[in-house]
């Protein structure tokens, strides 16, 4: 079995043989001694599929259950396998994307409704863990329309571990849910393709791009910094007024953690055909709210309410061409942790000699919020009143 289907299996049966409380579901009976003596060196000695655990599931099923309506059984549905062809099995979990600048595996449930991301740089899986992860749960209980990407599960290597000491897998993975949920259904219904954009601010020094006129690094590199988006995002005013309020709320609570770096991911998708998203029509009205509904019809990420017209299922422009989604991703880089102080330290020095500026990842929170939030209003044309 290989690198990425070892992992894989150790997230699904982490994930599918607990219960809501986080202990035992029924799962395993009671070993003799020399049962638990083999299950130890059989998981010290695994390379790759690591014995996870959840991370404070009770917070977590609080949040699936009483605010996201995500039922337990349906849950654990997306992660296990599924009947292919007759009698084949489809494996549960499947990796996608790539590596990534810090490293991360990524994978998504067969179903697509969620993804899983590993966290390797102890910097930033500590920093959710001890710092974010109590005043996440409590905003999201509190901010039902939040952009922050809602996390159903936070996992993490149990025991001692050869694979884990040797940097081949993992040890800390979180579950999210997919707002690129419903893709591949509307590919399959002839739709036009989704586009994305992984959004950060782009005035900040990077060192892929600016050194050398990224004449250094390759193209693949540099493909994986922030992208810009080309266009505008056609809002109403109320939409608009409603948008920045929520990134400002969402941004603050980051922003007084000491998070920096994170993005906003921007989907657009176009209308289903034969449908026209009636522009005159109040934004906030039931008619509209189920034209909206209408438009997104099941594909939206299984994480709701709340429902349409919201930034997690779809947003109709004001001029009817096109619907958004978005989230805010990637806030687990924190300034007061130890790897950002010391790329802090390094990139003071060498803007002492070289005066690039700070990068995204050593300026201060405050201002990384401030050069976000300018972002965002740039990206945003208002229409109408």
């Amino acid at each position: 079995m290989g690198r990425q289907e070892s992992i894989a299996r150790s997230l699904t049966q982490a994930l599918t043989t607990t219960n809501g409380n986080g202990n035992g579901a029924g799962e395993r009976s009671s070993r003799n001694l020399l049962g638990w003596i083999l299950a130890f060196f059989s998981a010290l000695f695994s390379l790759y599929q690591l014995t996870l655990r959840k991370i404070r599931p009770a917070e977590f099923n609080k949040l699936r259950r009483d605010h996201w309506d995500v039922t337990d059984d349906a849950y654990v549905e997306s992660f296990l396998p599924r009947e292919e062809g007759g009698s084949k099995r489809e494996e549960a979990l499947k990796a996608i994307g790539d590596m990534g600048f810090s490293g991360s595996t990524f994978y998504s449930t067969a179903d697509q409704k969620y993804l899983v991301k590993s966290v390797p740089r102890y910097s930033e899986y500590s920093f959710f863990r001890d710092d974010l992860l109590t005043p996440y749960a409590e905003y999201m209980a509190s901010h039902p329309y939040s952009l922050l990407v809602r996390i159903c599960d936070f996992l993490c290597l149990t025991g001692p571990s050869i694979g884990r000491l040797l940097s081949l897998a993992p040890s800390h993975h979180i579950v999210m849910d997919n707002i690129m949920y419903g893709k591949d259904q509307a590919k399959k219904r002839g739709e036009p393709d989704w586009e994305s954009w992984d959004l950060k601010p782009t005035s900040y020094f990077y060192p892929e791009r600016d050194i050398a006129d990224g004449a250094l690094t390759s193209e693949a590199t540099k493909d994986q910094l922030a992208d810009e988006f080309p266009d505008k995002i056609i809002l109403s005013k109320e939409k608009a007024d409603e948008f920045f309020a929520t990134v400002e709320a969402d941004t603050k609570l980051l922003a007084d953690h000491n998070a920096v770096d994170y993005s906003l991911f921007l989907v657009r998708l176009q209308p289903p055909k034969g449908s026209a998203v009636n522009t005159n029509s109040d934004p906030t009205s039931s008619t509209e709210a189920a034209q909206s509904a209408d438009l997104v019809a099941d594909d939206h990420p299984p994480t709701v309410p709340p429902g349409p017209p919201s930034w997690r299922v779809g947003i109709p422009s004001a001029d009817g061409k096109h619907i958004y989604r978005a989230a805010i991703l990637d806030f687990f880089w924190a300034k007061h942790k130890i790897q950002p102080i010391f790329m802090t330290i390094l990139i003071t020095a060498w803007n002492f000699v070289f005066h690039h500026g700070h990068m995204s990842i050593t300026t201060t929170p405050e201002e990384y919020r401030e050069r976000f939030l300018k972002m965002c209003r740039s990206y945003v044309e208002v229409r109408g009143e």
